[in-house]
């Protein structure tokens, strides 16, 4: 079994992918071909964004954001330490501060009170620096609490990214994400809902001149041509064949959308009684796009025993993510310890991912659920 299986998928497209990729290479044009410009007329319209601007990760797509917002030293960005480097690894990248807000104990994406605490401390503690954002991650699929966010961002007056790397396709009370906030970004890394055969990315904006100061970011800081250089840059410009193959996929993304909805409601039916293990929760108004299927174990031992089972069985786990950033090497330089944030530390002990795509059978899930009881 397929923790992800991009090779059905690739069965069902195949011709549209090959027939895409051999148009670039008829054209040749493998840097910012017309793919690109294709491509991101379709995420805008998909994700109800009025402008998207694709780049060569959902890194880049970050840093491109912060960049266009002009955090830079002496800044304060503050995230969720429940995630992957990426998100706090580009505010260090510029010589901001990363400071992390714990999680809610149900959804697992950043809790707004803890936002807001964070600053008010922040406000009495460190008055040299200056809280200028939020970075708030859409983990697993699922988009944050933005209704929640949003006030506390006006409070302290910070602009709101969502890190929208797992949650392209999700919704969150009627709009699609790349639409909730002024700037999203997103991740096409192969295994992401919308992936493509290598790296990529986007940013979804509704300011035309910030999508104007990114599409200037993503190549050297270009200007009215490629050796007018108005600011600095980065090369962060998404390869045309990448573009081309996010297109054939774009073309089922809405159908595997549906199909992933299915496998994850088969997998709470058939898991939510089991005792000791926590199924995801999705709230009212809310759908997932499913980036991932994962569910908490009693603690560290329960955990490794189901995943012992699961092996056993052939079935692959994974666990999103097992050291909160608080406590990875790369941020020791920051004034946290051991029990700063107790929900993602003791989320980060428990949780652990079972197989989730498009193409999931009702008979593999039948097997997931086997070996979790046997």
């Amino acid at each position: 079994m397929q923790f992800i299986d991009l090779a059905a998928q690739q069965d069902r497209i195949r011709e549209k992918i090959d027939a895409r990729i051999r148009t670039v290479l008829d054209h040749g044009k493998y840097i910012m071909g017309p793919e690109v410009a294709e491509l991101e007329a379709g995420l805008a319209r998909f994700s109800g964004a009025r402008e998207a601007i694709a780049c060569a990760s959902g890194t880049d797509a970050l840093l491109m954001s912060l960049m266009a917002y002009d955090i830079g030293p002496g800044d304060i960005v503050v995230t969720t330490p429940f995630t992957f480097i990426a998100t706090a690894e580009v505010i260090g990248f510029l010589g901001a501060t990363p400071v992390f807000a714990d999680i809610d104990p149900v959804t697992y994406n950043i809790d707004a009170e803890k936002i807001d605490d964070a600053v008010e401390t922040l406000k009495q503690t460190t008055p040299a620096l200056t809280p200028k954002a939020i970075i708030a991650v859409d983990l697993f699929g699922l988009p944050a609490d933005y209704d929640a966010i949003d006030p506390v961002a006006r409070k302290h007056g910070l602009v709101v990214i969502d890190d929208a790397a797992q949650s392209f396709g999700a919704v969150y009370k009627g709009q699609r994400t790349g639409s909730l906030t002024e700037v999203a970004c997103t991740s096409f890394f192969p295994a992401k809902p919308l992936g493509c055969y290598g790296d990529g990315g986007a940013v979804l904006t509704a300011n035309p001149e910030l999508a104007d100061k990114m599409r200037s970011i993503r190549i050297h800081g270009q200007g009215s041509d490629k050796y007018d250089n108005i600011r600095i840059g980065i090369n962060g410009r998404l390869d045309t064949l990448q573009a081309a193959i996010l297109l054939a996929k774009l073309d089922i993304f809405e159908d595997e959308i549906g199909r992933r909805q299915e496998a994850a409601d088969r997998y709470t039916r058939s898991l939510s009684e089991l005792p000791g293990l926590i199924t995801p929760s999705v709230p009212n108004n809310y759908a997932s796009v499913w980036a991932q299927y994962s569910v908490l174990a009693e603690d560290a031992a329960h955990r490794t025993a189901l995943q012992t089972k699961l092996k056993k069985a052939g079935i692959p786990t994974a666990i999103y993510y097992p050291k909160p950033l608080h406590l990875q090497t790369a941020f020791a330089h920051l004034p946290y310890r051991q029990g700063d944030f107790p929900v993602s530390e003791q989320i980060a002990d428990r949780i652990f991912s079972i197989p989730m795509h498009p193409y999931l059978t009702a008979d593999q899930q039948d097997q997931v659920a086997s070996a979790l009881t046997s």
